[in-house]
């Protein structure tokens, strides 16, 4: 038993020691949130998927552009058709090859042919509609992004006061340590005078061993908020960050702030769901027949890479699939359910948004009424343990009252600082959800 406690007191006590041996680094949020911006993985990603949306967006551009492709081949035939044919191409004919001996039964004919080939659509209704589809969707993917950064803005609020309400939680312990230990110093000249019996100092030990225990788990926790700082600035630093700005509160006045339509995220549903109604006129569209203009130049010659005589071929061409089956009724069909669907999921996501408003706006009202209640609770805790240890030091209260008092004004404090970052923690999702940031 006694091995088992002293593995567990080593466990806190390297705890402790741990993060006092870290490096502690100084950083305001200023410079948090440059560093987050610069370096973290999640608007990376963002980013690449941006980058990706414009590059099909780049893909859509062939309904306007030209294709072009340029060709050379390399051919020996003995077949009188070919070899006639290459021949003229190569504009080498003499009246000798029209001997039906030789058409019948040519020599082996070697022909090389490099050929510029062009394709230009004209008409192809249901292709710009995909490309405007495809221009939204970059659009929105973009504005995606915009929000991902507004939402990793708000986890660094949240991940600094996080830091900051830890680096509390510890001074506060560290406090309430300093302030057990010297009851308990008080406690053992009494117990040495013969004013305190043995059990009432045993009490005093306990308590002290317990602040102790608490402020190891605070030190803990502190050195998991800062490591939660740095992965979300994608420095994992073995480091103890030390927020340069104070834990404080700013109340605001809340009740006029509503949804705003700007909203980066709200724009980029609304782009998402004019991209579906895109796509289900394209489907519609593909019904129509296509014209595509086309052309070619040849080079001809009986050596390899020469070009002695040329030509070239321009045409037009309408075309028009009247039936491909049922694919294309389907399709339409597919796309038109997708597009309501795009409509439902706006309309649902513009309500939820509007929810999370107002309780948001809720929640910032009841973290003001529980942050009044805090302070005047820990004004009160700290006069009522004042009062509690000059009595205790004369004699005059139980040590039962003391160490109740010392506990509950340690707990006051945690909450004060608690009901702080609630606050600004409610403030700063609600400014998230309404834009206002």
């Amino acid at each position: 038993m006694k091995k088992h406690i002293l593995l567990w007191s080593f466990g806190i006590a390297s705890i402790g020691l741990f993060a006092q041996s870290a490096e502690r680094i100084p950083i305001t949020k200023a410079e948090v949130l440059t560093k987050v911006d610069a370096q973290n993985s999640s608007i990376k990603i963002a980013e690449q998927n941006y980058n990706s949306s414009k590059a099909g967006f780049s893909q859509a551009n062939a309904v306007v552009l030209p294709t072009i492709s340029v060709s050379h081949t390399a051919m020996v035939t003995t077949n009188p058709l070919m070899a006639f044919g290459s021949k003229l191409n190569q504009e080498v004919l003499t009246a000798a090859d029209f001997n039906p001996a030789l058409l019948n039964d040519p020599d082996q004919t070697e022909n090389y042919a490099t050929n510029i080939a062009f394709e230009q659509p004209l008409i192809n209704v249901d292709g710009f509609y995909q490309r405007q589809a495809a221009k939204m969707q970059m659009q929105a993917t973009k504005l995606q992004w915009d929000r991902s950064i507004d939402h990793i803005h708000l986890e660094v609020d949240k991940a600094y006061m996080q830091l900051q309400l830890a680096h509390k939680a510890v001074a506060v312990m560290q406090q309430a340590v300093a302030t057990a230990e010297a009851n308990k110093k008080v406690a053992k000249d009494n117990l040495e005078a013969g004013y305190m019996q043995q059990a009432d100092f045993l009490s005093v030990e306990i308590q002290v061993n317990q602040l102790k225990n608490q402020l190891s788990l605070a030190e803990s926790q502190l050195q998991n908020a800062s490591d939660y700082l740095g992965f979300i600035m994608n420095e994992p630093i073995e480091a103890v960050y030390l927020p340069s700005d104070s834990l404080t509160i700013q109340l605001t006045e809340s009740s006029g702030l509503q949804l705003s339509e700007s909203r980066a995220d709200i724009q980029a549903m609304s782009l998402a769901s004019e991209a579906y109604k895109k796509m289900y006129l394209s489907d519609k569209m593909s019904f129509l027949p296509r014209l595509n203009a086309f052309g070619s130049y040849q080079l001809y010659d009986d050596q390899l890479f020469n070009a002695s005589a040329n030509g070239y071929l321009l045409g037009a061409q309408l075309s028009w699939t009247v039936f491909e089956g049922a694919k294309r009724f389907g399709k339409t069909k597919q796309s038109g359910a997708n597009s309501q669907k795009a409509d439902l999921e706006f309309e649902q996501y513009v309500a939820k948004s509007e929810l999370e408003i107002n309780q948001a706006k809720r929640q910032l009202a009841d973290a003001k009424r529980q942050f009044e209640t805090a302070q005047l609770a820990e004004q009160q805790a700290k006069e009522v343990l004042r009062i509690r240890t000059n009595r205790f030091k004369e004699g005059l209260e139980k040590t039962t009252d003391l160490l109740m008092a010392e506990t509950q004004y340690a707990q006051m404090q945690l909450a004060y600082y608690q009901s702080i970052f609630s606050y600004n923690m409610a403030q700063s999702t609600l400014a998230f959800l309404t834009d206002t940031n």
